[in-house]
């Protein structure tokens, strides 16, 4: 189920609730869905270096460096350049939005797991995985 855009409702409001009416029309699982991923915990707040894969389709996944701020409820920001995907967890899925700079870009939920300092998650959709992979927390200086 593919949602547009709704000019009545905030752009991560419309798209939650079209998730609920895509859950609500499914009554049987999808094939790497939700309920094939474990939510797992987060890493410990703070600041990160980090490396994120992104792979379409069966093409191989391309990665790069990328900076990711973990806040205390497991809510993550990571940047690329001027990109920045905002992850919080909604339930069993993982809301994310997409903004260059202070436009928001995109938006959808995701399967997702956590596994130590690795979160893995999937654009079903697109046919999009998304892997990031968590290096030594940082301390910032006084």
């Amino acid at each position: 189920m593919r949602c547009a855009p709704s000019g009545r409702v905030a752009p991560v409001l419309s798209l939650l609730l079209c998730a609920v009416a895509a859950q609500a029309a499914s009554d049987r699982p999808v094939p790497g869905g939700a309920h094939e991923l474990l939510k797992g915990q987060p890493p410990a707040p703070g600041h990160y270096d980090a490396t994120m894969c992104v792979a379409v389709a069966a093409a191989p996944p391309s990665c790069g460096p990328v900076l990711a701020d973990v806040g205390p409820a497991g809510q993550t920001l990571v940047r690329v350049s001027d990109i920045a995907y905002r992850l919080e967890s909604y339930g069993d899925q993982l809301g994310v939005s997409l903004f260059h700079g202070t436009m928001q870009i995109d938006g959808f939920f995701a399967p997702y797991r956590w596994s130590g300092p690795q979160l893995e998650f999937r654009d079903l959709e697109k046919g999009t995985r998304y892997e990031l992979k968590l290096g030594p927390r940082r301390f910032d200086t006084p």
